[in-house]
């Protein structure tokens, strides 16, 4: 009988465990995964230095020394306006290949059980959960992406097409600038953009997403989406990648009981940005405390997430309807270039948990109106 069992160990999984063992450090965790580690994830590979705060309060010291600072971050909106600007905090660019392996590693350090074992069936009773009928654990977190099995065995409603957002990676040999994560915004129907990340020792991540499944198209079209924003920075075919971002303007579920549920599988992808990786720790650090309440986790959790995530969430909604209005990020971007504080909201917003301050919108309806007499 394990006091805790993660079935997935990205992120939100190894968070979930970091956190079971920093309160209860005799705790029995186990962490399930159905690959084996180091392995890829298709992901910009962009970690927020919010990220790397929340770990190393998780005891994950030194994480930094994986990829270089990348102090800048430039957007480019669909009408050419640009701001470049250092953040408050520099970003890094870590592949998820080492990234979540050292997450992994640090867990199996603090004492979690790694295996490797893909999840197929769930059976929940009244004093423990068992996974295919010969697991047995207090308290199941689920905390396996976007095609969460433990998501869909809870009866989780699906993730509607305009709360799907879908988008390719790749690793060019290339990069467009080298102390900048750098977002081009394209002029369509639906928000979109291309982005171009450096890696540490040269060359870049490079993609394009669509925040609307119904917006996709094919492979092709993504990738022919992406050449016209990034011209000249083609990535190695064998490292293309497609994969779809459930987004936290969608259906979220967090039932009572003891199945609790973390990042993508939770639905936690920002809205505006894509992002998944401060939603996934940050929700994995809140599952790992319910799970240590037995039957009173999926309320607890649920109570936890709504103080956490909530207004950040109902703020991210409301941009989110705005962004496929060419004019409103033409605006955004010009604010946030003549405005630092409304640079940083939108980096709070986009990479963390923050929220739209009165002051950095009533700017960027300024700037909106001005674009209109312009």
């Amino acid at each position: 009988m394990y006091d805790v069992a993660v079935v997935g160990a990205g992120p939100a999984g190894s968070a979930s465990a970091l956190r079971v063992l920093q309160l209860r450090p005799d705790a029995r965790v186990l962490l399930l995964d159905a690959a084996a580690f180091p392995r890829d994830k298709t992901c910009g590979d962009g970690i927020a230095a919010q990220v790397l705060e929340l770990l190393q309060a998780l005891g994950v010291p030194n994480l930094s020394r994986l990829g270089p600072a990348v102090p800048r971050l430039q957007l480019r909106s669909p009408g050419g306006r640009l701001v470049s600007r250092i953040c408050a905090r520099p970003n890094r660019v870590i592949p998820r290949a080492v990234f979540d392996a050292e997450l992994v590693s640090a867990a199996v350090a603090r004492g979690a059980e790694l295996r490797r074992h893909r999840v197929r069936r769930i059976d929940v009773r009244a004093d423990e959960v068992v996974l295919d009928g010969s697991i047995r654990a207090r308290v199941v977190i689920g905390a396996d992406g976007a095609n969460s099995t433990v998501r869909r065995l809870l009866g989780a409603p699906e993730t509607p097409s305009a709360a799907t957002a879908v988008a390719i990676r790749g690793y060019a040999p290339t990069t467009l600038r080298p102390d900048a994560l750098v977002i081009e915004f394209a002029r369509g129907r639906y928000p979109a953009y291309a982005w171009s990340f450096p890696l540490p020792g040269g060359g870049s991540n490079v993609g394009y997403g669509v925040f609307d499944r119904r917006g996709a198209g094919s492979r092709q079209e993504l990738l022919d989406a992406m050449r016209t924003l990034l011209p000249g920075h083609e990535p190695a075919p064998e490292t293309v990648r497609g994969h779809h971002l459930p987004l936290s303007t969608g259906p979220r579920h967090h039932p009572d009981g003891r199945v609790l549920l973390a990042g993508d599988a939770a639905a936690m992808i920002n809205p505006l940005t894509g992002e998944g990786i401060f939603d996934a720790v940050a929700s994995g650090v809140l599952a790992g405390r319910s799970a240590l309440l037995g039957s009173d986790a999926g309320a607890s959790h649920r109570r936890a997430m709504t103080r956490s995530f909530a207004l950040h969430h109902q703020h991210g909604a409301f941009l989110a309807r705005l962004v496929s209005n060419a004019r409103f990020l033409d605006a955004a971007v010009t604010a946030a270039a003549r405005h630092q504080s409304v640079f940083d909201a939108a980096v709070d917003l986009g990479l963390g948990r923050g929220t739209a301050p009165v002051t950095a919108l009533a700017r960027v309806a300024a700037a909106y109106v001005t674009l209109g007499r312009g």
